[in-house]
């Protein structure tokens, strides 16, 4: 599928989500689909440095939970609060610490890949969630940070259900054609050379370190904008939100929706949404891990790259189908002539 096709594919489904909140209950549009944009956008990070860059990181919950606490602790009304501000300056700064979050992380694991990038960001996410436990002053240990209520909109509270909606689909929107547009750029190409073959492209004379480096910038702030999305959603942030649960859930949902496309990102956050909002319906609440276990595990058993590879199969055995349909019936008319 070309690109041009696969945007005209994205701004219909677009769309389509625009207009959703018109004919689905309330529930739906703020406890499922907002819910997994917000989330979504956090595993977009981490699709973006796998997909584009081979980076396989387990730091990107770590990274949204750092822009997290930071618009908490500088929300006004945050309780408790240790530098109350408004959201003009909250929101931007948490973005800008998300950034070089994922600055610094680059430069940590530039030199490592596979296993050994896979165990240095998980090391650096555990330690983040540890050290937030610990800290009582600036991060309120076990108890967290809580009502953080979000800016308002047009006279409109974040916390209304519409304006959460619409507000997490376009930045979710703006992220992803976003993220399109830059690996279709000098930098994304680059990206992807030193990917498939790190030596050559550096022998052109490209800085393969730099490039990494700043991969995971963009990929701290896509995470920051998912980190201050899933804070303002939860009204508040603990350490629960950047534990090991939290981080390998990230992984899930992006493994299961595909590491191939920007959009897996966001299937698999809506698949495992759906499947944690009604795991009590479905088997037991209590045993959703096993739940969303045996999922992972068929779907990645059934096909490695995820929903989006069976989309992909199915797309191709219809097309398939239909020009068979067609082959079938023209056959004749030209025996007949």
């Amino acid at each position: 599928m070309t690109q041009s096709r696969i945007i005209q594919f994205s701004l219909l489904g677009l769309l389509v989500l625009a207009i959703l909140p018109l004919l689905l209950p309330l529930f739906w549009t703020a406890n499922i689909l907002g819910r997994a944009f917000v989330y979504g956008i956090v595993a977009l990070s981490l699709t973006f440095l796998a997909s584009y860059g081979g980076f396989v990181s387990l730091g990107q919950t770590m990274i949204a939970g750092i822009a997290g606490y930071t618009v908490a602790i500088l929300a006004p009304a945050a309780i408790p609060t240790a530098l109350p501000t408004s959201y003009l300056v909250a929101v931007p700064a948490a973005l800008v610490v998300a950034t070089l979050a994922g600055l610094l992380v680059g430069v940590i694991a530039v030199r490592t890949n596979g296993i050994y990038l896979l165990m240095i960001t998980l090391a650096l996410a555990v330690g983040f969630s540890l050290y937030v436990q610990a800290n009582i002053t600036l991060f309120n240990g076990y108890e967290g940070i809580r009502n953080v209520l979000g800016p308002e909109f047009f006279g409109l509270s974040f916390r209304n259900a519409s304006v959460f909606y619409y507000v997490a689909l376009a930045v979710a929107a703006i992220l992803y054609f976003g993220v399109l547009y830059l690996v279709r750029s000098p930098f994304g190409l680059v990206l992807q050379g030193l990917r498939d073959n790190a030596r050559r492209v550096s022998a052109l004379g490209f800085n393969a370190s730099l490039h990494r480096i700043a991969s995971f910038g963009v990929a701290g702030f896509i995470a920051g904008c998912g980190g201050v999305l899933v804070t303002f959603y939860n009204i508040g942030i603990s350490p629960g939100s950047v534990g090991l649960s939290a981080t390998v859930n990230i992984l899930v949902m992006s493994v299961i929706g595909g590491l191939g496309h920007p959009i897996g990102a966001f299937l698999g956050s809506l698949i495992f949404t759906v499947f944690d909002t009604f795991a009590a319906d479905l088997y037991d609440r209590n045993r959703f891990n096993t739940l969303i276990g045996t999922v992972f595990l068929v779907i990645v058993l059934v096909s490695p790259d995820g929903v989006l590879l069976l989309i992909k199969r199915a797309t191709s055995v219809l097309s398939h189908t239909k020009a068979e349909a067609l082959g079938g019936k023209a056959a004749p008319r030209t025996g007949e002539a």
